[in-house]
């Protein structure tokens, strides 16, 4: 029962970490890539209102977030739990890739951006997290 909990807590506690991560690079991602003049892009209305105006450079930063924030989750699950690494990482990434699928409901993007977000930033990069882990253990 002690493994079950603290198995459990360290994958939560990798999610939030993740989720840190992905919500860190959100916050400072203007100060990188400044959004057009004039909007207000801290709230949901703001993000709606913003879209039809934004050009492909707007959605790296968003598109990095999601890519980090699912990596890093996924290499400190896979560093951190002792048994069924693979399987405990690709959740963090299905995790993360239904958040992705819900805000691509909640918040209307361009449809190329969200083909290639869903496509690239969840499974496959939980899977480059187990990976990168799976070395970095080794040394």
């Amino acid at each position: 029962m002690k493994g079950i909990f603290f198995n459990v807590l360290v994958f939560v506690a990798c999610v939030i970490a993740g989720g840190f991560t992905n919500g860190l690079i959100i916050q400072y991602s203007d100060a990188i890539i400044p959004a057009p003049a004039g909007l207000n892009l801290t709230t949901e209305e703001g993000l709606k209102a913003a879209m039809a105006i934004m050009e492909p450079k707007h959605f790296i930063m968003p598109f990095l977030a999601h890519a980090i924030g699912t990596l890093v989750g996924a290499f400190l699950v896979t560093l951190f739990i002792k048994e069924r690494k693979l399987f405990r990482a690709l959740l963090v990434g299905f995790l993360f890739f239904l958040a992705g699928t819900y805000m691509v409901f909640v918040l209307p993007s361009p449809l190329w951006f969200d083909a290639v977000d869903l496509g690239l930033a969840y499974i496959p990069m939980a899977w480059i997290g187990y990976k990168l882990a799976l070395r970095f253990s080794r040394k």
